[in-house]
């Protein structure tokens, strides 16, 4: 692997040609009552495009962006973007944070400062941690990947690969939405690297959840996928989880459907219109969070912006969307039965897609910590960030404590 060094500096020609685009921008019909019913609200789209083109500074977060360490790594043909920003503290522990779809690791840059640098923000300095933050492969700032097939489950060996180029050989990971799904196969094919794992997003792909006969089975989730629909279970619990996902692939998952089915013809629209991609992404934050319709007092347009700046400099609002295609069409799953080990935490926060149960969660993984949340949604680690923080903190601590115990009692530890 060949990893240079990497400074986020994007052309001039490319902000002057946004600029010229969202002036050119032509508006849909639209009328006051629709809201947010039909999916993103024109009326805020004006607002947002107007702070767009006249108050944003786009180099302002730029320089922010840049006062951590960038790297461009080189695997063969894949190509990825990450930080690496090195812990304040006396040792340290590494972790690989995975973000997810529509957002970015800008997601994380307000929980960054408190996992580096604890002791400024209340913490311990011996909790602090060395982060890992990848753009996912053809997301953001990394490269599309430029060959057919490579799903989710083809992720772990990428970032793997840039951890052990970095000295890293054990680690924490820390996963939500496509990146709390990637902590799955990664749990399986590399149980060995990890300290403990650590989501708020596990996903519902698991195909060991349904029978393989019988399509038109009443008790799939309509509107699924059928290869990844779960059966619908009989204790009441997981049926709870069940009717979420309903509810769920039913009223809210077109963006899926089209993710999974023809992410190229919609590449095509978001590659060309800025307004176009960014209302795609808008709509989910406004869905997705806690917040609703005051959504603005935790997501500020600055914060939904440089999320959408990360996608639109490079191109890969279509390269992104792809990791549904693949790995709808190249589904990876595992044996009933056969869960990963490591130890791993979990925070459910109640304004998830869907939510996250602990019963259902031990069936995959080791569960040793579980919180639910009183407040948050989807985006759990900006909307609760110092409660995040503090939860990673407090984990990984338990974590390190007993690996400790276990060294001097004579064992290795190692766990998993």
């Amino acid at each position: 692997m060949k990893i240079e060094p990497y400074q986020l500096n994007v052309p001039q020609d490319v902000l002057d040609d946004l600029q010229a685009r969202l002036r050119r921008t032509r508006w849909p019909q639209s009328f006051p009552e629709q809201g947010w019913d039909y999916g993103t609200n024109t009326e805020y789209m004006r607002e947002l495009v107007d702070y767009w083109m006249s108050d944003f500074d786009w180099r302002k977060q730029e320089a922010h962006i840049n006062q951590y360490e960038h790297f461009k790594a080189q695997q063969d043909d894949i190509g990825v973007h990450f930080m690496h920003i090195r812990g304040r503290g006396p040792e340290p522990t590494p972790l690989l944070m995975l973000h997810g779809y529509p957002w970015s690791w800008a997601t994380f840059l307000r929980i960054i400062p408190m996992l580096v640098d604890p002791e400024s923000y209340g913490g311990r300095a011996e909790d602090s941690f060395s982060l890992v933050i990848p753009s996912l492969c053809g997301f953001c700032l990394s490269d599309q990947v430029p060959r057919t097939a490579f799903g989710f489950q083809d992720h772990p060996a990428v970032y793997r690969s840039i951890m052990r180029e970095l000295g890293h050989e054990r680690y924490g990971l820390y996963g939500g939405d496509w990146g709390g799904i990637i902590t799955f196969p990664y749990g399986h094919q590399f149980p060995q690297d990890l300290i403990g794992i650590h989501l708020n997003y596990m996903g519902q792909r698991m195909r060991d959840e349904r029978p393989d006969d019988e399509r038109d089975d009443h008790n799939l989730v309509r509107g699924f996928g059928l290869k990844n629909a779960p059966i619908r279970p009989r204790d009441p619990e997981s049926l709870k989880f069940w009717k979420a996902a309903e509810e769920f692939w039913i009223a809210q998952s077109g963006y899926s459907h089209v993710n999974m089915t023809c992410p190229q013809s919609f590449a095509h629209l978001v590659a060309d219109s800025p307004v176009g991609a960014a209302a795609w992404i808008v709509e989910k934050y406004q869905q997705w969070s806690d917040w609703e319709g005051h959504f603005e007092e935790v997501f500020s347009k600055d914060d939904l912006l440089t999320n959408i700046m990360l996608y639109w400099v490079n191109n890969t609002f279509g390269t992104a969307i792809r990791i549904y295609y693949e790995s709808h069409h190249h589904p990876w799953s595992v044996r009933p039965g056969n869960r990963i080990e490591v130890p791993t935490g979990i925070l459910s926060f109640p304004k998830d897609i869907v939510p996250l149960l602990k019963s259902r969660a031990e069936q995959y993984y080791n569960v040793v910590r579980f919180r639910d949340m009183q407040r948050g949604g989807h985006f759990g680690i900006f909307e609760a960030a110092e409660d995040y923080a503090q939860e990673l903190r407090e984990f990984f601590a338990e974590l390190r404590t007993e690996q400790q115990a276990a060294v001097g009692s004579g064992s290795d530890g190692a766990g998993g």
